[in-house]
């Protein structure tokens, strides 16, 4: 994959768990995982602007590209 997930190093640098993130931007924990994990296939700007807006970062801090 050459998107890259970093959303458990910016919950851990917010002490956050991904409860409590799920919570704040009104999505599922299951939902939240997904993404944490690597295997969504999409986001809705909403949903990115949502969590970066509670983790207090940039799109950029959360996803990152890697050639395969």
């Amino acid at each position: 994959m050459a998107v890259q997930v970093k959303l458990d190093d910016l919950l851990h640098d917010n002490r956050m768990t991904l409860t409590e993130l799920a919570e704040r931007v009104d999505i599922t924990i299951a939902n939240l995982s997904i993404l944490k994990t690597g295997k969504a296939k999409a986001i809705r700007f909403s949903t990115l602007e949502a969590i970066c807006q509670e983790l207090q970062c940039q799109p950029g801090d959360l996803l990152r590209y890697e050639e395969s």
